[in-house]
């Protein structure tokens, strides 16, 4: 327990905490000191919260923690009791090369030292109404990929029991589903398949709900939607994920810490006075990169303009990395929407 009779009064304190499910692990620093750790605390952000205050009487405390699992209740319990907190994306946090050891007080001990010496930067935190919509895009999402794994196992077992054609490259729909129905097959067989054509039926409907429900919300949403549907390459669901995952991308100062936040910033290796750009530092939600390169690579079809600097770069480098400079261009085209308040028109960007 923190030494009573130090007195915290105009200090600050930073905290590092490392989140699990059942427990938080932490490390507080003052004055580049180590002044208290704790290795298992009952994960309970209120009760957390308040013996920080307890511990910490009269402080300035920051506090700082991974994002993940746990979303952000934890930050909102610290922020509503007076504690500056920081949630980071786990991929800023800096790991040395030799550093073979980890264990929750170590990492909670990296987190409060980085946080102590401003080299963590907090990562956006949505307010608890744009989560709120977020749960329709990313709840469609999860449907989406259940309904791909039962497909898998259809055709899986249509494979073993030889009822596939070697070359039947055809997509699980309702229309395969019947042909698979009217099948003579032994009544062990048919229940089988029974069951993972009802689980495939299931999730199709729960999609379709899904995208009523975005439809609706994006009539709601007109501002938003009005400027991303505009874009060559897309249509609903990218414009209300990105609507929902990105907003109004005037939130973003310049197009640098846009292209940060969505991880299609090149990585760089400086050394004297050479300077080599590697892949994209892959920072941020992998969603919202794969759904803006799908985009882009719709967007070249449409857009001359975009198709002519993709050939030109894909020539140099490859079209993995073209279609990354398309990705990043077309991003950064939707802000300069959100700048002038106008929708996107093909043919009039350089």
């Amino acid at each position: 327990m923190a030494n009573t009779k130090i007195s915290y009064l105009g200090k600050k304190v930073y905290i590092g905490i490392d989140v699990h499910k059942e427990t938080y692990s932490m490390t507080s620093i003052c004055d580049g000191l180590i002044v208290k750790k704790v290795a298992s605390i009952p994960a309970d952000p209120a009760q957390f919260a308040q013996s920080i205050l307890n511990w910490f009487k009269d402080a300035e405390i920051h506090s700082a923690y991974e994002a993940g699992f746990s979303g952000f209740g934890l930050h909102r319990e610290l922020e509503k009791a007076g504690i500056k907190s920081n949630v980071v994306n786990a991929a800023s946090i800096e790991v040395a090369s030799n550093d073979k050891v980890k264990t929750d007080l170590r990492d909670s001990k990296k987190i409060a030292e980085q946080l102590a010496n401003h080299r963590l930067k907090c990562i956006h935190i949505p307010s608890e109404a744009e989560e709120a919509r977020r749960a329709l895009t990313r709840g469609r999402e999860q449907v989406v990929e259940m309904r791909a794994t039962i497909s898998c196992q259809i055709k899986s077992k249509l494979q073993y029991f030889g009822l596939m054609a070697r070359n039947d490259k055809r997509p699980i729909s309702n229309r395969y589903l019947k042909e698979i129905e009217a099948k003579n097959l032994a009544s062990e067989v048919k229940l089988a398949f029974r069951m993972l054509i009802e689980q495939w039926r299931f999730f199709t409907t729960q999609i379709a709900e899904f995208q009523a429900a975005l439809k609706e919300q994006g009539k709601k949403d007109e501002k938003l939607e009005s400027v991303y549907r505009s874009v060559p390459g897309i249509g609903l669901i990218t414009s209300r994920t990105l609507a929902n995952e990105l907003g109004d991308l005037t939130r973003f100062k310049n197009e640098r810490a846009l292209f940060s936040y969505t991880g299609l910033t090149p990585s760089e290796y400086s050394s004297g006075e050479h300077i080599r750009r590697g892949h994209i530092s892959r920072q941020g939600a992998a969603r919202i990169r794969w759904l803006l390169v799908e985009a882009a690579w719709r967007a070249i079809a449409k857009d001359v303009a975009l198709k002519e600097t993709f050939e030109r770069i894909a020539k140099a480098s490859g079209k993995k990395r073209a279609i990354v400079a398309i990705a990043r261009k077309l991003i950064g085209r939707i802000r300069a929407c959100f700048r002038t308040g106008k929708e996107y028109a093909v043919g009039t960007y350089t």
